[in-house]
């Protein structure tokens, strides 16, 4: 089922390359040898990271046994769930994916299949006590934060919820350019009227009635006239 496992050592790079794919927010799998039979080549405890695009960093085992491990990440960074592969003899308990081998090989492992998912990303535009105690929240929640006072969007992606709190210094360029953005959400902390008005605008800049319609106002929970504190958890 392959080539020997890697040399010794590989340990502490994969913790530190897992600890990097996190902080980075990148989804990754990790797969690890639990179990064998020989003639195999793959030993318990060796494993691999698996990339969403099916990139390979360490060791999986041979031809035989990769390709399976690959596909099997893959669709647990589809589904969020782990689960644990028998290759090379069949099982039948029902939360074991068992997969015959294709080739002459008598060996057999099971490995397991963990994937680890970006947290969400909150990115806030603002600099008001509000801002920095829903950055407090969001990162006691194990979200990610990111705070600016600039209509700046460097790392916003598809996992990431926009909240736009200028308290009316730049909600209209902050907006336009969350617009810009695959962003999950889009939220603004105004008024009624306020969010009114920066509408209008967006829309005198020829942004569509979609592009709009992406912008949530208020953003959260609309509790009234409430304290920052109520304010921050409501979003």
């Amino acid at each position: 089922m392959g080539s020997d496992q890697p040399r010794g050592g590989e340990a502490v790079d994969h913790f530190e390359r897992v600890a990097i794919l996190r902080k980075a927010g990148v989804p990754f799998a990790v797969a690890t040898v639990t179990w064998r039979r020989g003639p195999s080549s793959g030993r318990p405890g060796a494993r691999a990271i698996i990339l969403a695009d099916g990139t390979v960093e360490g060791w999986l085992g041979g031809a035989c046994a990769r390709p399976t491990v690959v596909a099997e990440a893959l669709a647990a960074l589809r589904d969020h769930r782990p689960r644990l592969l028998v290759l090379g003899e069949p099982d039948h308990r029902s939360e074991v994916v068992s997969v015959a081998m294709a080739c002459s090989s008598e060996g057999a492992m099971e490995v397991f299949v963990e994937p680890h998912l970006p947290a969400p990303h909150v990115h806030i535009v603002g600099s008001s006590p509000m801002v920095h105690t829903l950055a407090r929240l969001s990162e006691v929640m194990g979200w990610r934060a990111t705070v600016t006072d600039e209509p700046s969007f460097a790392g916003v992606g598809p996992d990431s919820y926009v909240v736009v709190a200028t308290q009316g210094h730049y909600d209209e360029p902050a907006l336009e350019g969350a617009l810009t953005t695959p962003a999950r959400y889009i939220g603004l902390v105004a008024s009624a009227k306020r969010s009114g008005s920066v509408l209008a605008w967006l829309r005198d800049r020829g942004l569509s009635d979609a592009d709009l319609a992406r912008i949530h106002s208020p953003a959260g929970l609309d509790l009234g006239h409430v304290e920052h504190e109520e304010m921050a958890v409501a979003i």
